[in-house]
């Protein structure tokens, strides 16, 4: 199949008259989940690429998109890229500013939004224009349509789409001959960075880059046609937007969440087999599970931990690709039955594989989920490859490393460590940025990650980001991305950020959760009357410092920690501290808590 693919459109049409009646998602209503199929599916594509094209979208115009993660997200990117038009994916949690930079810099003038108050924000910032670069900007935007709700002013989906089923009998013809005409190295959309080192990049990916990496992925075998893939990631963002597309090229059954806060009620809803998700994720979970298990009696903590240990050894066979020695089975069925089983449920009980991407993933949390049955592939890539290099594949897993080059991917380490990478699925370059194009693609047609790393047969280990290590004013070289991981593994840490570059030692700032600081109350019979008063008290403070120390012990003397300081909240995207894919911004923290940090030197 994957030869004869030119474009994504291509993929998704050839998928839909294959699949018939049979599931292609679930989403979520009041009423509970509901299934729709890949006819259903198929009809809003065409009806919304019929509307588009009466709307006078031409091959190459840009279309963005504003919305969380929903079917009418894939099936308006369809829809869109089948009429020809480029599309422009835009975060929800972007501000203003940001909407009206992407907006201007691509182009768009059509927008498809999640919801009112996306369509206000649009809507807006079209009327006043924006400022950046201390210029004032206008933004001008042609149409807004809503997937859900009205406004005056915009369309909304149902609207639309009655448009375009009244045109389609007319626009078919046309639909299928602009997406014949597609190619894989047709720009298909341009992908704006997250923003966590300064202004966001417009990443040009053509159908090519996109179809590489889904066929390079088929290779890992991490689901069959028709099972489950649960969806709750950006589709802004690129690893979750791959993983859509994936789920349209793999046939499979994509369930989406209802929202960030009912992940675990949508699991166990819903059932899946595979589950993306970035790391933060992965560490709430594992940070209350070990919460759980500090809190149990000695009983029952001894038969958690003997099962951790049995399970580690069947883990250590599993991802070798080795069989598990008859020995050992009868043991790890026992310690699935008294605690991994309830760990399973939690993630909806038929977890094959669980998938993470977009951020390093602590060794300590990988190796826990490994143990408990829950294989994690942690892969690697940017938003520039589309966005995979490398993966840990089923039987073929190094914790601590993010896998293999995917098949027709090239790497090489550069003398100072950088990563340097070729293959069909990285980008051309930066849209209308000759000057950042040519530093980071070399003549020779490498691209220059900005990561450092090293190849250990053949697997991959991410030690820093090359801008992002700290030379300390002794001169030594420090990872803090390895750090702050070791920290965020302690059950009262939340989120670190490390900082020292050209300083005499390394500093800490440090988060604690809301629910996690009265859960310490309580344990420590505080009295408290807010999450607040508990952070800024000297019995957490303590308890965090015991934390550090731990982390310390495990470090050479010029990676130690001296000093922290407790943030008074949590990291957000609200905030302004994490990116829509709850990666931190470091710039934005080290601006915002200057006084902090610099008390401490």
């Amino acid at each position: 199949m994957a030869a004869a693919l030119n474009s994504l459109p291509q993929m998704f049409f050839e998928a839909a008259a294959r699949g018939g009646q049979s599931p292609r998602y679930m989403s979520k209503s009041a009423s509970g989940y509901q299934t729709a199929t890949w006819a259903e599916s198929l009809a809003a594509v065409e009806e919304t690429a019929a509307a588009l094209i009466e709307f006078g979208i031409s091959p190459q115009d840009r279309v963005a998109i504003i919305s969380g993660t929903r079917h009418e997200w894939t099936e308006s990117d369809i829809a869109a890229l089948s009429a020809g038009a480029v599309t422009i994916p835009v975060y929800p949690s972007n501000l203003p500013a940001e909407c009206g930079y992407i907006l201007i810099d691509s182009g768009a003038r059509f927008v498809f939004v999640e919801n009112r108050a996306q369509a206000d924000k649009i809507l807006k910032i079209a009327a006043e224009g924006v400022d950046f670069d201390s210029q004032h900007h206008d933004v001008p935007v042609d149409q807004v349509v809503l997937f859900e709700g009205e406004r005056e002013g915009c369309l909304s989906m149902a609207e639309f789409r009655a448009k375009g089923r009244e045109a389609l009998a007319l626009r078919k013809a046309e639909i299928e001959a602009r997406t014949a005409a597609l190619q894989r190295d047709q720009l298909a959309t341009i992908v704006y960075t997250s923003g966590t080192t300064g202004v966001p990049k417009g990443v040009m990916q053509s159908h090519g880059n996109h179809l590489a990496a889904l066929e390079a992925v088929a290779d890992l075998g991490a689901i069959e046609p028709g099972e489950i893939d649960f969806a709750f990631l950006p589709l802004a963002h690129s690893f979750g937007r791959m993983l859509g597309y994936y789920a349209l090229y793999a046939a499979t059954v994509t369930a989406y969440a209802g929202s960030i806060d009912t992940l675990l009620d949508d699991l166990g809803q819903v059932r899946p087999q595979l589950i993306p998700s970035v790391p933060r994720v992965y560490e709430k979970i594992y940070a209350a599970v070990q919460e759980k298990r500090a809190k149990a009696g000695a009983v029952a903590g001894a038969i958690f931990d003997c099962a951790v240990r049995i399970g580690s050894m069947r883990a250590s066979y599993v991802n070798r690709g080795e069989a598990v020695p008859a020995w050992l089975q009868p043991l790890d069925a026992l310690a699935h039955r008294l605690v991994f089983g309830k760990i399973h449920e939690r993630f909806g009980g038929k977890v094959r594989y669980l998938m993470s991407g977009g951020a390093p993933l602590s060794p300590e949390i990988a190796e826990f989920f490994h143990a408990v049955g829950l294989v994690v592939l942690e892969g690697y890539g940017l938003t520039e490859t589309t966005p995979i290099l490398t993966c840990n594949a089923p039987g073929q897993v190094r914790i601590g490393t993010v896998g293999r080059p995917i098949s027709k991917v090239e790497l090489r380490i550069a003398e100072d460590g950088e990563i340097l990478a070729k293959g069909p699925n990285i980008a051309s370059g930066y849209y209308k940025k000759e000057a950042e194009t040519a530093a980071a693609w070399d003549a020779e047609g490498w691209f220059h990650t900005g990561d450092i790393g090293q190849l250990e047969d053949g697997f991959l280990r991410i030690t820093d980001r090359k801008k992002e290590l700290i030379k300390t004013a002794g001169g030594k070289y420090v990872a803090p991305q390895k750090i702050e991981n070791m920290l965020k593994a302690r059950p009262l840490i939340s989120q670190a950020v490390v900082v020292g570059d050209r300083l005499k030692y390394c500093v800490a700032l440090i988060t604690v959760e809301d629910d996690t600081a009265l859960a310490f109350a309580h344990d420590q019979g505080l009295s408290a009357s807010s999450a607040q008063d508990v952070i800024a008290s000297p019995e957490l403070n303590k308890a965090v410092e015991a934390e550090i120390q731990a982390v310390n012990r495990e470090l050479a003397s010029f990676e130690s920690i001296k000093y922290f300081r407790i943030l008074p909240r949590d990291f957000s995207i609200e905030s302004g501290e994490l990116t829509a894919s709850l990666k931190v911004k470091r710039k934005f923290v080290a601006e915002k808590y200057a006084d902090l940090i610099k008390e401490m030197f």
